[in-house]
């Protein structure tokens, strides 16, 4: 709370005044501390910070850098305007043609509306958020007919919701998440229990992948647990925890001696599928979740923790690597081959997406919570409070961000969306850098490899570096990052768009502007520059898309715990 001063109406008072007032206050002060000191306990044992301008509950850390928390709010309040003239109640924005499009042709489900909902909030954007909400109770409706992605449905529109509804009590917000939810629950009716990736919202069932139709991807199957489980905490209904539980159990049974997984499973089944393993798309959440469904539950299920060692080990012994020459820390990808006999043999490949720098900041995270030996641990925290595992995979964290920024020495500062690092065997194009863009080079041609969509993830694990470490070097990575997407990516008619080519300059830009933008990366990017206590890291996870979910103590007792 702010410090109150008291001054007299005129002048300044004797010295035997002086002490008689003073003394006066001392008693009266004390007195109106006892008075309220239940309240404050209250208040303290139910926090629910919302953005700057709610009083501090924790003690302040690292205080707020307000100029460029400012500059980052102008930019969502310029994308958001945008995407409100041009195409309100879209689930996708094109800012270049000014048209919003949605996911089936009978209409949206507010992707882009309930993704950026909980940023507002935390912004202290009442106004648009009014507004949204206006949306939101007028006009959203899941009774729409076409093939809706179980995962991103549930990160994005779901996620959303149970944030909105968290920050501000809100029970429409809920409402509208148990609608959604009820009508995505029968994707998990299937053989094995793993869901299918689509669902009809209108019919209330699941679709098959219309290609692959008992194939799921194992990031889909295993990124919908932390908005299914807290919904059903705050429900009462355990339907929505066991069918997302059982999911875990499957993988966990069908997982392979080392811990890591294929980017496939067969819903049938419920094994996986000879493919790749890798911790970009379609297999990066898994290992995210099994630290954040640890957590969430305020670390009450082991075995989650014990998923998420097995997997770091797996993946410190199998895919950690040090580029050609700067030696910098990167996360390889297992290929797999046909080997003699029909045996599989798993080959190394020497690339990473720019999805992969969500591990930077999960690893320092895990690090300081499921690898440490001290609860909590100092900021930044000393490595005699964690243990052996903690100590490297906080190391391989830092090491992992650094290249990840490394990645960001473009011509535009931009990182591209997939990188390949140069080895003994394949030392690609005569450039400086370790690293290069497969089919690219400045000035063109470019391949899509080559691109920047607003992605986040770098700036999440930023983020989290900074609020576990308090280092400066964080703050400005993420205000250069930052500066490069106003400077690039930013439309002069409204709106950001993805840059086709981040080692060209002028830049061609491609007609999208991610919803992840207004959830996720600038989130980020405004939690990074605001003071330590707003949605700390220790009363909340973020699910995938950055929706800030609490921590809690269950009610409802799990039905997988081995």
């Amino acid at each position: 709370m702010a410090e109150r001063r008291f001054r007299g109406s005129s002048g300044y008072p004797s010295r035997c005044t002086r002490a008689a007032l003073s003394t006066g206050f001392v008693l009266v002060g004390f007195a109106f501390y006892l008075y309220l000191l239940p309240l404050l306990s209250k208040i303290v044992s139910n926090p629910r910070p919302i953005h700057e301008n709610t009083p501090p509950i924790q003690k302040i850390l690292h205080p707020a850098d307000v100029p460029k928390q400012n500059a980052v709010v102008q930019a969502f309040k310029f994308a958001w305007r945008a995407y409100e003239r041009d195409a309100m109640g879209s689930d996708e924005y094109h800012p270049i043609s000014h048209k919003g499009s949605n996911i089936s042709s009978s209409g949206g489900i507010g992707y882009t509306v309930a993704d950026a909902i909980d940023t507002m909030i935390i912004m202290g954007l009442d106004a648009e958020h009014k507004r949204a909400r206006n949306w939101v109770k007028k006009s959203l409706t899941f009774d729409r007919e076409g093939t809706f992605s179980t995962f991103e449905t549930t990160i994005r529109v779901l996620g959303g919701l149970l944030a909105a509804h968290h920050l501000t009590a809100d029970d429409l917000y809920l409402e509208r998440a148990i609608d959604l939810a009820d009508r995505m629950l029968p994707a998990f009716n299937t053989a094995s229990g793993l869901p299918l990736p689509s669902v009809n919202l209108a019919r209330r069932s699941g679709v098959p992948d219309q290609y692959s139709p008992q194939v799921i991807s194992t990031a889909e199957a295993t990124t919908l647990q932390l908005e299914f489980r807290y919904l059903a905490e705050l429900t009462g209904n355990s339907k929505y925890w066991y069918k997302a539980e059982r999911v875990m159990e499957i993988v966990n049974r069908a997982r392979m001696p080392h811990n890591l997984v294929p980017i496939y499973m067969n819903v049938i089944s419920g094994t996986f599928i000879a493919s790749d393993i890798r911790l970009g798309s379609r297999g990066d959440s898994y290992y995210e979740y099994l630290l954040k469904q640890y957590l969430q539950t305020n670390r009450t299920e082991d075995v989650y923790n014990k998923m998420y060692m097995g997997s770091m080990q797996g993946i410190h012994d199998n895919l950690v690597q040090k580029s050609l020459t700067k030696k910098m820390t990167y996360i390889a990808e297992l290929i797999p081959q046909s080997g003699a006999g029909g045996a599989t043999t798993w080959v190394l490949q020497a690339k990473q997406d720019h999805l992969v720098c969500f591990l930077a900041g999960s690893l320092m995270l895990g690090a300081t919570t499921s690898g440490a030996i001290v609860n909590p641990v100092s900021i930044p925290p000393r490595m005699e409070e964690l243990s052996p595992q903690g100590q490297r995979d906080w190391k391989t964290g830092v090491d992992l961000l650094e290249t990840c920024m490394y990645t960001h020495e473009t011509s535009t500062g931009l990182s591209p969306e997939i990188v390949l690092f140069k080895t003994a065997g394949n030392k690609g194009p005569d450039l400086d850098r370790d690293w290069y863009i497969k089919n690219s080079r400045k000035g063109g041609p470019s391949s899509y490899d080559a691109r920047y969509m607003l992605r986040p993830e770098t700036v999440e694990s930023l983020f989290i570096a900074w609020r576990l470490t308090g280092d400066i070097r964080y703050r400005d990575y993420s205000w250069a990052i930052f500066s490069s997407i106003d400077k690039y990516c930013r439309l002069d008619s409204g709106g950001y768009a993805t840059v086709l080519d981040v080692d060209t300059v002028p830049v061609a830009l491609d007609d999208k502007q991610e919803t992840f933008f207004l959830s996720e990366t600038l989130k980020y990017l405004y939690l990074t520059f605001s003071a330590s206590n707003v949605l700390p890291l220790n009363e909340y996870v973020f699910n995938t898309e950055a929706h800030p979910l609490p921590i809690f103590r269950p009610s409802i007792k799990p039905a997988y715990s081995k």
